[in-house]
């Protein structure tokens, strides 16, 4: 559907708090999974030599005050000088085919690659508005980092309409905080594309087994432990100045209380540790052994 020009969208650095009370469903905080924005950055790949930014719907859930970006798809659109289009038959259509698969995900709001918030943004923002209506959508910016002077980035935007009638042009774009946030279950993927796009050689790096991320994991363990245990000497011995907070945050997570002692809640905490003990000795075990087996067969 075309969608004609109009007179302006404006792009202001205000406070989500100090929104009117009488406003509801307004979203304090958004979160963005990995999967959505790697989507969005494919999209931005795939894009033809004309398109000077790609726009998209996001997919996820919501409560009256978050908001969590679980996944995204492209959008077909074109911008021209006198109009923006967008093909609103593709959008729901393509809703429709990932509420069958996901039924859980709703329409949480839009994204568009870049910085720059327009009068299309806001004609674009009333759309999706009516698509998650009662609920506020959210704009999702995700600036690549392609353009010289520009910083790569992701921001989240509420639209708010200006005026005693406002129109969809006018409308003011109300900052609102972004996170990006993983499950665990995604960190060796993610971990993976680090190592790949850090990598000097010119070769991909290849997916690791299970028993390498266990054995990272624990190396990550036991250097943490090796540094809380540094800091603990060097304050004992006098060589640095204890931290109250820091050592606040250690009781809390490694101390047992007296509680914790008369219930037996030290001997359940020690036969933790020496479980954790014995799977990291045989992991070892295990890592040698296939080392040993592998110089072996060459």
């Amino acid at each position: 559907m075309p969608l004609g020009p109009s007179s302006s969208a404006v792009h202001v650095h205000l406070n989500p708090t100090a929104a009117a009370p009488n406003v509801p469903r307004t979203p304090t905080s958004v979160t963005v999974h990995p999967g959505a924005l790697f989507s969005i950055l494919d999209h931005y790949l795939r894009r033809t030599d004309t398109q000077d930014r790609v726009i998209g719907t996001l997919l996820g859930t919501r409560t009256e005050t978050e908001v969590e970006v679980r996944s995204s798809f492209a959008v077909l659109h074109s911008e021209t000088s006198e109009q923006v289009a967008v093909d609103m038959d593709y959008h729901r259509a393509m809703y429709e085919l990932h509420h069958r698969v996901n039924p859980k995900e709703i329409i949480v709001g839009w994204y568009s690659t870049g910085s720059n918030l327009n009068t299309y943004s806001a004609l674009i923002q009333n759309f999706y508005s009516e698509e998650t209506a009662p609920n506020q959508a959210i704009h999702l910016a995700i600036n690549t980092g392609v353009e010289e002077g520009e910083q790569a980035g992701v921001k989240a935007f509420v639209g708010s309409p200006v005026g005693v009638f406002p129109k969809p042009e006018n409308c003011v774009f109300v900052p609102v905080p972004v996170e990006l946030r993983f499950h665990d279950a995604e960190r060796s993927g993610i971990d993976l594309l680090t190592k790949t796009a850090t990598s000097l050689s010119s070769t991909s790096s290849q997916p690791v087994s299970d028993l390498e991320i266990l054995e990272q994991a624990i190396l990550t363990v036991q250097g943490m432990l090796d540094r809380v245990l540094t800091y603990i000497q060097a304050v004992l011995s006098g060589e640095k100045k204890g931290d109250p907070a820091i050592g606040r945050y250690l009781m809390d997570t490694l101390g047992a209380s007296a509680d914790d002692l008369e219930k037996g809640g030290f001997n359940s905490t020690l036969q933790d540790t020496l479980m954790i003990s014995y799977l990291a000795n045989l992991v070892r075990s295990q890592a040698e052994v296939s080392s040993r087996l592998a110089l072996a067969a060459t």
